[in-house]
């Protein structure tokens, strides 16, 4: 399995997110470190734009000994369809750039539904969403992917990757993973500043030894739900 990480600084409501620094690592480094830990991926490639503002993008890449593309900073499915023109994988995990505390686990339990049913086009836990923001996981089916790419036509479905699928999802084979509570109203991933300097202070709070997206859910409730 190959893990695409689409990340890219010229965030219009939070510009440069990802190298902003949670304790003393970088949003997109925590990324990077919590998907090293998943065995089933083979290979990674960070999916960012040609601008000049995303070489620091790269840089990281290069550091972390992984493959980076170059593609349409608003077309974002177009980044996914090339790479994975050029991949063997039968599946690849997409992750987003700014979930710095997308936990490993979840993607390992998907893993295991998807190997128990290869026929699904697409495993998650985002349709419908009962996990937290921030721990959004996908497994989709490569050639499903790219046999659909030229049908993604909206420029919001190009935006967002696999909106198009769920919009017709009456066509494909998708499995979604429900937590046992519905925890859809926390939100654990940065978009904005306000984002980040709440998901700061529920990691100024805990182990940081521990950072299982439970325990991340119940700081966040205790600090921040009414």
């Amino acid at each position: 399995m190959i893990c695409i990480i689409q990340a890219r600084s010229n965030s219009h409501r939070f510009p440069k997110k990802v190298f902003k620094k949670i304790g003393n690592t970088s949003i997109l480094q925590r990324i990077i470190t919590s998907m090293k830990k998943v065995k089933q991926i083979k290979s990674f490639v960070i999916a960012t734009t040609k601008n000049r503002s995303d070489l620091k993008i790269i840089q990281i890449s290069k550091k972390n000994k992984i493959n980076f593309y170059k593609g349409d900073e608003k077309n974002v499915a177009s980044r996914y369809y090339e790479i994975l023109k050029k991949t063997k994988c039968k599946y690849f995990l997409r992750v987003n750039g700014d979930s710095p505390f997308l936990d490993y686990k979840i993607v390992n339990k998907l893993i295991s539904i998807k190997k128990k049913n290869s026929n699904y086009d697409i495993v998650t836990n985002v349709f419908r969403r009962t996990f937290p923001k921030g721990q959004s996981v996908e497994i989709i089916k490569t050639n499903t992917f790219l046999n659909n790419f030229k049908k993604i036509k909206t420029h919001s479905d190009l935006e967002h990757v696999t909106s198009f699928f769920y919009k017709n999802f009456k066509k494909f084979k998708i499995y979604n993973h429900k937590n046992k509570i519905n925890l859809s109203k926390i939100n654990l991933s940065v978009d904005t500043k306000e984002d980040f300097n709440r998901v700061k202070k529920i990691f100024k709070g805990i182990n940081k030894k521990n950072l299982g997206w439970q325990i991340l859910a119940k700081k966040y409730q205790e600090n921040f739900s009414k």
